[in-house]
């Protein structure tokens, strides 16, 4: 299989000369989600056989309230491959909240079935049935079980604990039969033992550089407080070492009071992918996301399909 390293940017110059493209695209992001826990997932369910002449867009019918406008400059795009941005409105095919732009492969998005299969303490260890898999990385304390038990829709499939780092080995989920989600162990947790932290690291980094069947990381950065200085040393060490990655960004729906010094969450998002820009040829794609709203749920699904069917076919 072919391991995915940041997509190429498929913007070329004839592509630009016979379309004039905007600088910017207004976006939103917004810090409640329209869907409840309850409700059917709202997600496209794109044929097989979908071609490149084909529009996709964003659907029309479900409503994000409380938008804040986000400019994204086309540079900072995240453009699949195989990806035709010369026709249609390329800034309805963004999905809300992220810098991505979907493509053909956006597809089959939902999740049917979600069911844990192991824990593993080595590479070796982990499931050898082939499937595609997207790894959640991050500080202890960011939401990742949280975030899992949302992508699922249930709230105890990845175990939760008021304790950061009890997340020790790298735990596979198997969604619908065809692809795994997994849970590694958090990182900066400091009152963990030291040699704990240390086979954590060591077999993670392990995981990333010789899992064969990893899509992508998602590595999620806490946006209600600003850069921490072990986020930005984990994506550069991802991009120095090419290792395909994403951001997701986590308790977007929590807002700092400006009087207090805090930021916005859009602040945080936009001073974090500038510090680490320099490690990386394109902009990493991102994702804003709450565990508690749902946001960006239904975003993470569908980048997640896009990504899967274009390395399962390549």
């Amino acid at each position: 299989m072919m391991l995915l390293n940041h997509f190429p940017r498929l913007i070329s110059p004839l592509n630009l000369s016979r379309t004039i493209l905007p600088n910017t695209f207004t976006l939103f992001c917004t810090s409640k989600s329209s869907l409840s826990f309850s409700e059917s997932v709202s997600i496209p369910n794109f044929s097989t056989d979908i071609s490149e002449d084909t529009q996709i867009e964003i659907p029309d019918d479900v409503v994000y309230p409380e938008e804040t406008q986000i400019e994204i400059p086309i540079e900072k795009l995240f453009i699949p491959p195989e990806t035709d941005i010369s026709s249609g409105s390329l800034s309805k095919r963004v999905l809300r909240g992220s810098n991505i732009v979907l493509s053909k492969y956006a597809r089959d998005a939902q999740v049917s079935q979600a069911e844990f299969v192991k824990s593993s303490v080595t590479t070796e260890d982990c499931p050898s049935d082939g499937l595609p898999e997207f790894a959640l990385v991050g500080r202890s304390n960011v939401g990742k079980s949280s975030l899992v038990n949302s992508i699922v829709r249930r709230k105890k499939l990845a175990l939760t604990s008021k304790k950061p780092g009890k997340t020790q080995c790298i735990n596979h989920f198997r969604i619908n039969d065809s692809w795994f989600l997994v849970d590694l162990p958090g990182y900066g947790f400091a009152n963990a033992p030291h040699e704990v932290r240390t086979d954590w690291s060591k077999f993670t980094k392990d995981y990333f550089l010789n899992r064969s069947t990893l899509v992508s990381v998602f590595l999620l950065i806490d946006a209600s407080i600003p850069a921490k200085k072990i986020d930005l040393e984990y994506a550069s060490w991802l991009g120095q070492n090419q290792i395909p990655m994403t951001l997701i960004f986590t308790k977007c729906d929590k807002r700092k009071k400006k009087r207090h010094g805090g930021k916005r969450a859009e602040e945080n998002v936009e001073d974090f992918q500038d510090l680490i820009r320099e490690y990386f040829q394109s902009a990493p794609p991102w994702i804003m996301t709450s565990s508690v709203t749902n946001q960006g749920r239904d975003e993470m699904l569908l980048h997640m399909a896009q990504l899967r069917n274009y390395w399962l076919k390549h």
